[in-house]
């Protein structure tokens, strides 16, 4: 069992404890060593409020059943993500006390050969596609210690 004792940061676009969704502007495009945060854009305004759409119009269906079903996997797939997300920040703590561990005996941070047995996993499971989620899997679960 893990027990983080910290909460978990990243050098990643978009983690935990980082300026939003990775946006970054330059302070002076003359000097771009100077990286700002910049505010969330907000939407366009579309003629009627969201609140005033209907169901249909929100999700694209044609007919209301249509919209019923629509929402109703949304909510689903947005539960799904909250729960990949979660196990991912939880890979990520997992993959940093192995690594530390690996270091700390003199070992390296990373093991490739292990790296290519996870690959193989995901395009196994998951054709081609596998293989780049994987990559970026890794690549979150590297970090920095």
């Amino acid at each position: 069992m893990v027990v983080l004792l910290e909460p978990l940061t990243s050098d990643f676009p978009g983690a935990p404890g980082r300026y939003g969704p990775g946006r970054l502007a330059f302070a002076d495009r003359a000097d771009p060593g100077h990286l700002i945060p910049t505010p969330r854009e907000e939407p366009p305004a579309m003629t009627a409020t969201t609140s005033e759409q209907t169901a249909a119009e929100k999700t694209g269906a044609h007919t209301p059943e249509a919209a019923d079903v629509i929402n109703g996997a949304r909510e689903r797939i947005d539960t799904l993500d909250d729960r990949i997300i979660g196990l991912i920040q939880e890979r990520v703590a997992v993959s940093a006390v192995v690594q530390e561990a690996r270091i700390s005996s003199g070992g390296r941070r990373v093991n490739l050969s292990r790296e290519m047995e996870i690959l193989g996993r995901y395009r196994e499971a998951l054709g081609k596609p596998g293989t780049s989620l994987a990559m970026t899997l890794l690549e979150l679960c590297r970090g920095r210690i």
